[in-house]
């Protein structure tokens, strides 16, 4: 016989020695009618011990939203913006409402790039004007840019707090993104403003919305509950040491760390802030649009910035965590260095997410 089959039959036996059950294998059935033809008396199958399944662990994951005319987040260089303290003329004002005027004829045929690049001269001739900055946030609306909207529509609202049509971009362009809170909360007070039809269409969308995903927080925070009120004597936390230890080789480079309570969130902190490591909280929901999209990018980013702590809390699994944190939209990152928050962004925004760990983050 084959002295390399020889090795190999003894390989084969010895794994079968430190592991009876593979001789149950379906595939080794012949071996195993061999062996008991010659009288050997080979150990039952161990017997599968049945998971218990708490009825109060079973809740619906997703949730059935109407995630109509959602997009996907659109990640351009940001646009131009004019200069907030610059003097504008009488001369350059007129340019401007002419740059303006051209625009809209521009929109009114279907012109959309054209009319964008009318309005960023009339906003770089008058960039103090809240109505340019909130037409072009209109025009990016109509191309499915809800991000650069959201820009402009920030930038029109701090120059004119007042401005409905600020508002209801904003609006409008965070319910295209699934941010459905911060959509029902700027449509609201856009509607107190200055209510129109298209205000009210989006509002019977989002409403509904904002509604099963605040019951589905409910149900699960009372489940929740409920789990803990059974645990007659909850484990004691390991000490401060042990945890340490645990934390410092959970830092695993280039990963994604999954947080399910406020202890092992801290152990995790503390160990970034012993090893001089940015860490970044993000904060994300099974229901949540933008997090489906921004999820992937969060963990390409974990491999490209392999000395950064990244660290990921789905908000209705560690409720404790994201009430400690004060978490009111997803998604949400904050940047924690040396123990303290020193940033944080709200939503899927590529450029803006990536810019701010190249900011904080130490050089590799």
């Amino acid at each position: 016989m084959d002295i390399g089959k020889v090795g190999e039959l003894k390989e084969f036996i010895e794994a079968c020695k430190s592991n009876p059950s593979l001789l149950h294998t379906p595939s080794l059935s012949f071996f195993k009618t061999y062996l008991l033809s010659l009288g050997a008396n080979i150990p039952p199958q161990p017997k599968t011990e049945p998971v218990v399944v708490d009825d109060h662990d079973i809740i619906e994951s997703d949730i059935e939203l109407d995630n109509t005319d959602l997009v996907k987040p659109d990640n351009d260089p940001p646009q131009k913006m004019g200069n907030p303290s610059a003097q504008v003329t009488e001369d350059q004002r007129d340019a401007a409402q002419l740059a303006k005027s051209k625009a809209l004829d521009a929109l009114s045929q279907g012109y959309f790039d054209q009319a964008l690049d009318l309005l960023t001269e009339a906003i770089l001739l008058n960039p103090h004007s809240a109505i340019l900055y909130a037409t072009r946030a209109s025009v990016f609306i109509k191309l499915k840019k809800p991000n650069a909207a959201i820009r402009d529509a920030d930038t029109a609202l701090k120059i004119n707090p007042d401005s409905a049509k600020g508002y209801k971009i904003r609006g409008l362009s965070r319910a295209m993104l699934g941010l459905w809170r911060e959509a029902l909360s700027d449509l609201h007070v856009a509607s107190k403003i200055d209510y129109d039809e298209e205000i009210g269409v989006a509002l019977k969308k989002v409403e509904p919305n904002v509604h099963k995903i605040e019951e589905h927080r409910r149900k699960y925070e009372r489940l929740r509950k409920q789990k803990e009120q059974k645990k007659a004597q909850p484990k004691k936390q390991p000490q401060d040491e042990a945890q340490d230890k645990d934390a410092f080789s959970a830092l695993k480079d280039g990963k994604v760390i999954g947080i399910h309570s406020v202890g092992e969130l801290e152990t995790k902190l503390n160990a970034a802030t012993k090893t001089s490591r940015l860490a970044i909280l993000y904060f994300t929901a099974t229901w949540c649009g933008p997090c489906r999209h921004i999820s992937p990018l969060y963990t390409s980013l974990a491999e490209k910035y392999r000395r950064v702590v990244f660290l990921k809390v789905d908000i209705d699994e560690a409720v404790d965590v994201a009430a400690r944190w004060k978490i009111s939209s997803v998604p949400t990152f904050f940047f924690v260095k040396n123990g303290k928050e020193v940033d944080s962004v709200v939503g899927a925004d590529k450029n803006t997410l990536e810019r701010k760990i190249a900011q904080h983050a130490d050089p590799l």
